[in-house]
């Protein structure tokens, strides 16, 4: 199977609550390139409802990827529960052909749907492709638990007076120097 390596840093999120109160602590992001593979930052402790960390991930995507997923999620308790989802378009960050240049950065920002699909925070990250394989290697899920995801995939979220003008928010790609 055709891939590409990625190198995905979570930078950090912001501005997202859980049943309509501020998050205090215990955040953490999981990162899936397909149903089958994901890795997780680990828990920030401190940063509240604008947590930081700064994490860099090294991740395998198979070619025919629409999409990477990410759940921005805390830990209560024994539970993990989902603060909020997006899934990134693999075009955001392999261009219109997927050919963007080997290690090339791209910054992103997107914002997050809860699981009733209300906008519920925004997420920082880069994504750079690193690599581009024949085949995948054979290691998968690097977590221990078990992650919870959405009910519903979330490509964007709806944008204008009410969120259903048929708008969709994106992340815009920023260039920022070289980068090698």
């Amino acid at each position: 199977m055709a891939f590409f390596t990625l190198e995905i840093v979570i930078f950090s999120a912001e501005n997202f609550s859980l049943d309509k109160k501020p998050v205090k602590r215990n955040t953490f992001v999981v990162v899936k390139t397909d149903p089958f593979s994901s890795k997780s930052t680990k828990v920030d402790f401190e940063g509240g409802s604008s947590p930081s960390w700064n994490e860099k991930l090294a991740m395998v995507m198979p070619m025919h990827a629409r999409f990477i997923t990410l759940e921005v999620l805390c830990r209560v308790g024994p539970v993990d529960r989902v603060i909020g989802t997006v899934d990134v378009p693999a075009s955001d960050f392999l261009g219109k052909y997927r050919s963007a240049p080997e290690s090339y950065e791209r910054i992103l920002s997107y914002r997050l749907k809860n699981e009733k699909g209300e906008k519920n925070g925004i997420v920082n990250l880069s994504i750079k492709v690193s690599d581009q394989g024949s085949s995948a290697p054979v290691t998968r899920n690097n977590k221990s638990k078990p992650c919870a995801s959405s009910s519903k995939p979330a490509m964007g979220v709806p944008i204008g007076a009410g969120g259903h003008d048929g708008g969709v928010v994106m992340g815009i790609p920023v260039c920022c120097g070289a980068h090698g």
